[in-house]
């Protein structure tokens, strides 16, 4: 009987320790089920005001070109510049022999005393008939003859006239100056060669550099999509910061000099679906030349209202979007799907998907996923700009 008690009380102490034991796992568990709040960093976003400017690619062509060619044929006497420097507006470059031309203008010349002789005498034949005729001592068909012998005398006058002003235009041509200030390229010919008026060939070629212009493209798509903006309101445009031009140069650097954009063109290019822009620049030092490549950034308007977001708070979805993760009300995560403009430094111009007040997470990102509970703390350090 007292084994049988001993037993019965041995039992009754494993049943507990059993229960006891159940009790510790259970609990145990239902701490694991409940999981912690991770820490993560996160940036609070703001509305700004962002002035927008667009990168186009373009190519420098010269301000002027002026191909010289001869406007009178002859043998070229002299050449009057040094090849590669910069001639001035009416300096002379070539000389054509004159000889010719000078012989011309003394006939000419010649022919203007002639006529001037001829005009005086028919002119006082006409007056004294006209004075005889009055007092019918001349018939009226004598009259008449000498009217027109003088009438014809003032016309060879205005021609020989036109031929001396032909002369003196033609003795001019014989020195070919340049019409433009530029710098002058080689010489296409010598001394003593035959040249013709207005031939094929160039002599030579003056380049207008400073200032210099730049010819950017930019797509019909982006160009519709500017204006559209600008007309709903979404972008501020400022008529004087517009005109300004920044150029970055085939090396990378940025040009010391701002440029002012002069005009757009009102075709697209149906090949390219681009539109032309032209802007101007000043270039004292020659940096720029025709033909060389270069970038320059033009501003399209103000944002008033506009959301940076950084582009390490950004990833991408399985369909390729643009997706950030977010602090709810209740500290949880939740998954954006964003719609973005375009990159300004190291950040994302966010149209659509955050709003301004959001805690956007950009630490910590890899130990959460959406739903999961957080423990937010501002970093300071970290600027949406």
């Amino acid at each position: 009987m007292q084994r049988s008690s001993t037993a019965l009380f041995v039992f009754s102490i494993l049943i507990g320790s059993v229960a006891l034991t159940g009790c510790d796992q259970v609990t145990e568990q239902s701490q694991a089920a409940a999981p912690k709040a991770v820490p993560v960093g996160v940036i609070t976003l703001k509305k700004q005001s962002l002035t927008l400017r667009q990168e186009l690619p373009g190519r420098i062509s010269a301000f002027q070109i002026a191909e010289i060619r001869p406007q009178v044929s002859g043998i070229v006497q002299s050449r009057l510049f040094t090849e590669g420097s910069q001639v001035e507006k009416g300096q002379a470059l070539y000389q054509i022999n004159p000889a010719t031309f000078e012989a011309n203008l003394a006939a000419s010349e010649a022919a203007v005393a002639r006529a001037e002789a001829s005009i005086a005498s028919s002119k006082a034949k006409a007056s004294r008939y006209s004075e005889l005729l009055k007092i019918k001592a001349v018939s009226q068909q004598d009259y008449d003859e000498a009217d027109a012998a003088y009438k014809q005398a003032k016309a060879e006058l205005l021609t020989a006239q036109a031929q001396l002003q032909t002369s003196k235009i033609n003795l001019e041509y014989s020195h070919v100056s340049s019409p433009i200030s530029g710098q002058i390229s080689k010489s296409n010919v010598t001394v003593g060669a035959l040249v013709s008026a207005n031939q094929a060939t160039s002599l030579a070629t003056v380049t207008q550099l400073d200032p210099i212009y730049i010819d950017l493209t930019q797509s019909s798509s982006e160009l519709t999509k500017l204006k559209k903006a600008i007309v709903s309101g979404d972008l501020s445009v400022d008529s004087t910061s517009q005109t300004d031009v920044e150029l970055t140069m085939e090396d990378g650097s940025l040009y010391s000099h701002k440029g002012t954009l002069q005009f757009s063109e009102v075709t697209v290019d149906p090949s390219t679906g681009s539109v032309t822009l032209r802007a101007k620049f000043p270039n004292p030092e020659k940096l720029l030349l025709p033909g060389m490549y270069a970038r320059a950034s033009i501003v399209e308007g103000v944002k008033k209202d506009a959301i940076l977001v950084p582009q390490r708070g950004v990833s991408r979805n399985s369909k390729g979007e643009p997706t950030a993760m977010v602090v709810s009300k209740n500290n949880t995560v939740e998954s954006r799907v964003l719609k973005t403009d375009r990159t300004i430094g190291s950040n994302w111009l966010v149209t659509d998907g955050v709003m301004e007040g959001d805690k956007l997470i950009v630490e910590g990102l890899q130990k959460i996923r959406p739903g999961a509970p957080v423990s937010p703390s501002e970093v300071q350090t970290a600027k949406a700009q």
